[in-house]
């Protein structure tokens, strides 16, 4: 049997400022009274604690309002939003995106630029963010930059920001984080991820699933991606890759879908789907889903049949997620958002009929309150990932960095 070592004071004051920086991070400014009970910690230690934050820089103490209460109040804790922020990049289908978000979830800065579908080239994408990513950093010249992290449309091996498989953009085993970490040359490593894995973890963290467990976000702009986290937990399977709802098999004499296969969820249900049921090939992108629900709503009858049609499928997909996972709620985000609003009773419809009832009965299905900023969130918290586990020594690296 191996007896493990107990963990020194200089690794317990570590963890300790790192959990205090993800409270003010993840929920917001908070009383030292208010954090010594969530930590378990006494008031002089949060007091040091503080202290060893805000001569970094990373947060700083401020008195609070009127309290109304007796007595010499605590102190506020407060993330150092403008001063200490990370790049966010988002590379859909048809988009690119970029922000700057502070520490404490602050967006600062934003832009997205449409592309037109089809095949991206690789070189063309990382100049494009590159270019993105340093007009951002440029506006910010008294701030630092911690991190800089990228949700992507496609199958990414997180360890090496690899992308495997980006079937609607046509990439295959791309270093893409390698390539933009070197054009960069920020001295920071690009982490990537995928889309629907970051924007279930923003809806977790910040948007309408705060505090479950058990969560479903499904994205969609060309495609669909799920990212699914059970027990707190992403899942992320043998590789990473888990998640991959879009190509789930709903209907097996259904739409060709870019991965090679035919009756996709993503075929069926997603932005093509609509696009083709509703004979709008001359639009694409949100713009195209968003005139279809429009139409459908001034009473046009095609635009109609359409979003029963696709709400339908996208009903099969989600009852069979819902039968084999029991998540108390499923979100709808990205163009998927605006498709499930305009077709929910079917969507419901069909998870009330191939649902079980045991798991059909608890769920929620929401629609994602972080709207279009859901993955550049969620990367921004992929960017944050090394500062919010060992503070101090980022920041002393980082700078190391810079001289």
């Amino acid at each position: 049997m191996t007896v493990r070592a107990a963990p020194s004071p200089e690794e317990i004051r570590k963890r300790n400022l790192a959990a205090l920086l993800r409270h003010v991070h993840r929920d917001g400014a908070a009383s030292r009274a208010t954090l010594a009970e969530r930590m378990g910690l006494n008031r002089s230690t949060i007091l040091a604690l503080t202290a060893d934050l805000a001569a970094a820089g990373l947060v700083r103490e401020e008195l609070p309002g009127q309290t109304g209460k007796a007595g010499r109040p605590s102190l506020v804790v407060r993330a150092e939003s403008e001063r200490v922020y990370v790049v966010a990049l988002d590379v859909g289908a048809d988009r690119l995106a970029a922000a700057r978000v502070g520490l404490g979830g602050l967006v600062l800065d934003q832009i997205e630029t449409a592309r037109p579908m089809g095949t991206f080239d690789p070189e063309d994408v990382i100049s494009a963010l590159a270019s993105m990513a340093r007009g951002m950093i440029g506006k910010a010249a008294d701030a630092v930059c911690v991190g800089v992290g990228v949700a992507f449309c496609g199958m990414v091996r997180e360890e090496d920001g690899v992308v495997r498989y980006g079937p609607n953009i046509g990439w295959v085993d791309v270093p893409f984080g390698a390539s933009l970490t070197r054009e960069l040359d920020l001295g920071l490593r690009v982490a990537v991820g995928n889309n629907a894995n970051l924007g279930a973890l923003a809806e977790r963290e910040r948007g309408v699933g705060v505090g479950l467990s058990d969560l479903i976000y499904l994205h969609g702009d060309v495609g669909i991606g799920g990212g699914i986290i059970m027990g707190g937990q992403l899942l992320g399977g043998e590789g990473g890759y888990a998640g991959e709802v879009g190509h789930m098999i709903v209907n097996r004499d259904g739409r060709p879908c870019a991965c090679g296969s035919r009756g996709c969820l993503e075929a069926e249900a997603g932005e093509l789907g609509l696009i083709a049921a509703a004979g709008r090939t001359d639009r694409a992108g949100r713009a195209a889903v968003e005139a279809i629900v429009e139409a459908a709503a001034r009473g046009d009858a095609t635009a109609r049949d359409a979003l029963h049609n696709v709400g339908d499928w996208l009903g099969y997909g989600v009852a069979n997620l819902v039968n084999i996972f029991n998540p108390s709620m499923v979100v709808f985000g990205g163009v998927l958002r605006d498709i499930y609003l305009a077709s929910a009773a079917q969507v419901r419809s069909r998870v009330a009929v191939d649902g079980l009832q045991a798991v059909r009965e608890r769920v929620r299905l929401r629609t994602s309150t972080l709207g279009g900023d859901a993955t550049l969130i969620g990367a921004a918290e992929l960017a944050f990932a090394d500062v919010l586990t060992d503070p101090l020594q980022t920041l002393a690296r980082i700078s190391a960095g810079l001289e």
